[in-house]
């Protein structure tokens, strides 16, 4: 096991466990917001767990490892794991929403006592799980946990609040009221979550490719051409491909296929398949 991903496991479980826990402290105390919060938090658990296996299934073994028909492996799982966590989280959204607009034409008293005890844990767990990443700044699944754990210690830090208003004026209202407010924190942050998984569900580039200007630096390079039928797409969360035609005027393409690697390597792309020809050659010879 590689020696970060005790780092996933540990904040999975405990977070986890703490989503179930706060969504019943949630029904105890009749308090959306904490509900809304367990929302919130589930999707670290979700968050957690596509990292932690797209490490999983990046280690697993080279693409064609698999056997069989799947001659890439199974990295496209975490695109597909991406774009379900997005969906189930819009819907979580709109049920908490639903019943957050509910409450403000039947407001009901809240145990303010339970949610500010509650969200406190929250941000101490949000907190420390972040902490776990802090110095891996340099991977960017680990960058990705450590900022969103971050942000949702901010949110706990609110619903504490929200309980600490509630015990101060009796105003229910302040419930549904910062359940709306993590709704929409929830959506804001789902909706590039959605956009990217729905990208790469299409076999689109990476948002951290610059296909122009990859483009350009292939033309750059000594004894090229030409450029044509240049595809990049992602093999997962964590993997780029490409693939491309290069129309060279060079007696040995070895050196050439050397230095287009390395340049696709220094655009985070590890898997590249590169054609040589002296003239650009039809798609189908013969067709």
């Amino acid at each position: 096991m590689d020696t970060g991903d005790w780092r996933y496991a540990v904040g999975l479980v405990v977070n986890l466990a703490f989503v179930v826990c706060e969504f019943g402290a949630g029904l105890i105390a009749d308090s959306t917001a904490l509900m809304a919060d367990a929302g919130h938090n589930l999707s670290d658990v979700l968050g957690l767990a596509m990292a932690g296996g797209a490490a999983w299934l990046a280690r697993r073994g080279a693409h064609g490892a698999a056997g069989g028909r799947r001659t890439y492996g199974f990295g496209k799982a975490t695109v597909l794991a991406a774009l379900g966590n997005a969906l189930l989280l819009i819907f979580a959204c709109g049920a908490i929403a639903f019943e957050a607009v509910r409450r403000f034409a039947e407001p009901a008293p809240v145990g303010s006592g339970v949610i500010m005890t509650v969200a406190a844990i929250g941000f101490v767990i949000n907190l420390g799980t972040a902490l776990l990443f802090m110095k891996s700044q340099h991977d960017l699944n680990a960058r990705g946990a450590y900022l969103h754990m971050m942000a949702d210690a901010g949110v706990s830090l609110g619903v504490v609040a929200a309980g600490g208003l509630i015990l101060l004026t009796g105003w229910s209202l302040v419930d549904p009221i910062v359940s709306l407010i993590i709704v929409a924190v929830i959506l804001w942050s789902t909706w590039g979550l959605l956009k990217d998984s729905v990208n790469l569900a299409m076999d689109g580039a990476p948002g951290d490719v610059d296909v122009a200007k990859l483009e350009k630096a292939l033309l750059g390079l000594a004894g090229v051409r030409a450029v044509h039928d240049l595809h990049v797409w992602g093999l997962s969360t964590t993997e780029t491909a490409l693939t491309a035609h290069l129309v060279h005027d060079l007696e040995d393409g070895n050196a050439l296929l050397m230095e287009a690697q390395a340049l696709a390597k220094r655009h985070s792309i590890r898997h590249t398949t590169l054609q040589l020809e002296s003239e650009a050659l039809p798609d189908c010879p013969g067709c």
